[in-house]
């Protein structure tokens, strides 16, 4: 079972349109993106393994139908 936590998160979109996040709030606590490590694609979710400002490792993830983003 996973779970996941609804977030509020900051992005840059590229020239080809693809967003990139680059900061993140859980709760009330903001997150700036030291470092993107990966990202990846399935049917239903676009993920990425963020480097957070504070030393902590995360992945977050985005609905591809719903456009929502969550802490996995």
């Amino acid at each position: 079972m996973v779970m996941t936590l609804r977030l509020k998160v900051e992005c840059y979109a590229g020239y080809r349109g693809e967003e990139t996040p680059r900061r993140f709030s859980i709760g009330e606590r903001p997150v700036e993106v030291a470092r993107v490590i990966e990202r990846w694609i399935t049917p239903d979710y676009r993920y990425f393994r963020l480097a957070g400002d504070n030393g902590r490792m995360y992945v977050i993830r985005q609905g591809v139908a719903n456009g929502k983003w969550e802490l996995v």
